[in-house]
């Protein structure tokens, strides 16, 4: 019996460190629009994932704030996706966090406490700004991967 309530204990810890934060909100820059017709093609990208709410979109700055619904398991690398399946790029990436949680596959590389936060890996930043990262976190081990289901953030 003791054996089987440890290992019901060790399944229960298992399962509460694989679960991922929830997003609530998103502002994405995206790199190489030309026209508001390029806006839109990332904007139908976004509203098509079943746990967007909506899409706020500023042409001015390129700026995509997507909203996401409750309970989602939305990950940056879905909305990378999204847009790159519209033919852009991702210039820069903010989440926001509800109550500050924490997932597997956040790493955080500052303390600062917060519950919004920039990723900082490569294809959520511009190359110019991931060579300054690469330099300033070369003591987190994680973070020079190409592993796409771990996101470094920092809090804003």
């Amino acid at each position: 019996m003791k054996s089987v309530s440890k290992m019901l204990i060790v399944i229960a810890v298992l399962l509460s460190t694989t679960t991922y934060a929830q997003i609530t909100k998103a502002e994405i820059v995206a790199t190489g629009l030309t026209c508001s017709m390029c806006s839109n093609a990332i904007n139908k990208q976004l509203k098509k994932l079943p746990e967007v709410d909506k899409v706020a979109v500023d042409l001015e700055t390129n700026t995509f704030t997507v909203y996401f619904k409750n309970n989602t398991k939305a990950t940056p690398k879905i909305l990378k996706d999204r847009i790159e399946d519209a033919g852009f790029s991702v210039g820069s990436m903010i989440i926001t966090l509800e109550n500050n949680q924490t997932g597997k596959s956040y790493i955080f590389v500052s303390d600062k406490k917060s519950n919004r936060f920039k990723v900082l890996d490569k294809g959520y930043v511009l190359k110019k700004e991931l060579k300054k990262y690469k330099d300033l976190y070369t003591k987190i081990a994680t973070y020079d991967t190409d592993n796409e289901t771990d996101f470094h953030l920092k809090a804003l």
